[in-house]
């Protein structure tokens, strides 16, 4: 059976507690990621942080913040006062079929993949995508039909 440890994005973009929201929002615009784990120095996952997070400790642009002012208060918060931390994580050992049902069932957009309480890798929607494209392309076109 295929399992998550041939599927998972390794290495994993990661940020400590003591980072700030600016910093998150840095990384995930830099990288264009949606997810970051939050893990301690020693890579044990403590967390984790979303995009939809981000947007909801950001003031509204509505409010009229210019970005500096925005930047300012984003520096001043700490991710371990908004990160998730009932996070559900999944083994590298598992089965991408579990995975892809506490996905869909859940509704989540990634699993942090952890393994003896440290941080190994990520699996996100964006994995399966790419893992059905993949399959898509080895079926013959008589198959697709």
């Amino acid at each position: 059976m295929f399992k998550i440890r041939e599927l998972m994005t390794t290495p994993v973009y990661s940020l400590r507690e003591t980072d700030t929201l600016q910093s998150a929002r840095v990384l995930m615009d830099k990288k264009r990621i949606r997810h970051v784990p939050i893990t301690t120095a020693d890579n044990a996952f403590r967390g984790l942080i979303t995009n939809r997070d981000v947007l909801a400790n950001t003031i509204s642009h509505l409010a009229n913040i210019d970005p500096a002012t925005q930047n300012e208060i984003d520096a001043g918060i700490p991710l371990q006062e908004i990160m998730r931390t009932d996070v559900c994580i999944i083994s590298p050992e598992e089965t991408v079929r579990e995975a892809a049902h506490i996905l869909y069932n859940h509704k989540y957009g990634c699993l942090p993949v952890v393994e003896d309480g440290k941080l190994v890798g990520i699996v996100t929607e964006a994995d399966f995508l790419q893992l059905t494209m993949q399959l898509l392309d080895a079926m013959e076109p008589s198959e697709l039909a």
